[in-house]
């Protein structure tokens, strides 16, 4: 898999590598356990889905090199932890992460998926992904992995000067990056069409 995202020529090395790192088989149901190493989105339970390993490389893929000649994503802040593994990847790249769920039932399965593996500097939080986390604000990084007809004001609020926002935004989604000039001033640069689960409010 990492071989074949290597071979596009995409990618940063250090997004590579840490996808090798992550066992993604250990995120998935046993027995989807054979396409986990496929470039593919698998189902996880409440219509929701393990992202495509190039969609995880491809929103951490842009952070970084938005964030250069940063080493590494500083904190960041994953909306909809889902299965674990996309907070897990990020997890690798960044100082700290803060990954939200807002079904409690993921919550607790990825809690379960990440405990083997025992991630320092993973913080997972059972909320409502669209008021963000103010706990651990302000981020280097926001990440969302659900779809927004706009950017929710919380995340925008909780993004630090300088930093980066990567989210699925619209109708048609377009994946977009959101930087931070100031309190209220942004530049935003679209990356490509997106195909996204919606985002909701309100814990399940």
């Amino acid at each position: 898999m990492v071989d074949k995202l290597r071979q596009t020529g995409l990618f940063d090395e250090r997004v590579l590598q840490a996808l090798q790192d992550v066992p993604r088989h250990h995120f998935v149901e046993p027995a989807l356990a054979a396409q986990a190493y496929l470039d593919n989105a698998l189902p996880i339970g409440f219509e929701q889905t393990i992202s495509k390993p190039s969609v995880v490389a491809r929103g951490l893929d842009a952070a970084l090199k938005a964030l250069a000649p940063r080493p590494n994503l500083g904190k960041v802040l994953d909306i909809g932890t889902g299965c674990g593994y996309a907070a897990a990847v990020a997890a690798r790249l960044a100082v700290e992460v803060y990954s939200i769920e807002r079904i409690r039932a993921l919550h607790e399965l990825a809690r379960n998926n990440l405990r083997a593996l025992r991630v320092p500097n993973l913080r997972l939080i059972f909320g409502d992904g669209m008021l963000g986390c103010a706990a651990g604000a302000p981020y280097d990084v926001i990440l969302s992995a659900a779809a927004a007809p706009a950017v929710p004001q919380a995340w925008l609020d909780q993004l630090a000067v300088g930093g980066v926002l990567i989210a699925p935004i619209g109708q048609p989604q377009q994946l977009s990056l959101y930087r931070k000039r100031a309190g209220t001033k942004f530049d935003v640069q679209p990356l490509e069409g997106a195909r996204f689960v919606p985002l909701k409010s309100g814990l399940t």
